[in-house]
């Protein structure tokens, strides 16, 4: 039987979490959130054409940090946090930085649904929640090791946390999560009555 002593664990995929408790972050967050998805016609139209079951402005406004103070605040606060997580990769940036590249707002619906997918061009990415009602919607990561795994059995339903090929988070309000750009993540349906409201953001390398 192999010990623990016996294994080290390599090529490791890190996920950080954090809790963001700013004064009045969330409700102005969520009221500025909610205003944005009520006027911006080209999300609501591009949500639309892409079966998006609520509002993003992934693909409308790329000016947020500078179209509310709010979001600039909020900025603030995940770059203190990316300069962590930065270290605890053992980035070697050499003279470079890690600047945010782009941030956009998902106001999520009942039935909504986010596929698979990973964040090209960028180096970490990552969500902060703002409001998340009963039993919204989890994140789950996947292994990106998956398309090799080849002939690899399942592993055990109650498999230690490392050892999954799908690790699911649960997030709640104020919750920040940050990841390698490269792993690949989906948010399953959204069964909440409510709207789930969050903001994305890439950060890339200049």
């Amino acid at each position: 039987m192999a010990r623990s002593g016996n294994i080290e664990s390599l090529f490791v995929s890190s996920l950080y979490r954090a809790q963001i408790s700013a004064r009045g972050l969330n409700s102005a967050l969520a009221k500025t959130c909610l205003a944005i998805a009520s006027q911006d016609r080209a999300g609501q139209r591009w949500a639309k054409a892409h079966g998006y079951k609520g509002y993003t402005s992934y693909a409308s406004l790329d000016d947020l940090p500078y179209r509310a103070s709010v979001f600039a605040e909020l900025v603030a606060q995940i770059d203190k946090h990316v300069r962590s997580f930065a270290k605890a990769l053992d980035y070697q940036l050499s003279g470079h930085v890690l600047e945010l590249d782009s941030l956009w707002v998902n106001v999520m619906d009942r039935g909504g649904v986010h596929s698979a997918h990973i964040h090209p061009h960028s180096v970490i990415s990552g969500t902060y929640y703002v409001e998340i009602p009963n039993g919204a919607a989890d994140i789950r990561f996947e292994d990106p090791r998956l398309p090799m795994m080849m002939a690899a059995p399942q592993k055990k339903e109650r498999a230690r946390r490392p050892n999954q090929t799908f690790a699911r988070v649960s997030p709640k309000p104020g919750t920040l999560l940050l990841w390698e750009s490269f792993l690949r993540h989906e948010v399953l349906p959204n069964t909440a009555p409510g709207k789930r409201i969050s903001i994305s953001f890439n950060y890339a390398m200049r």
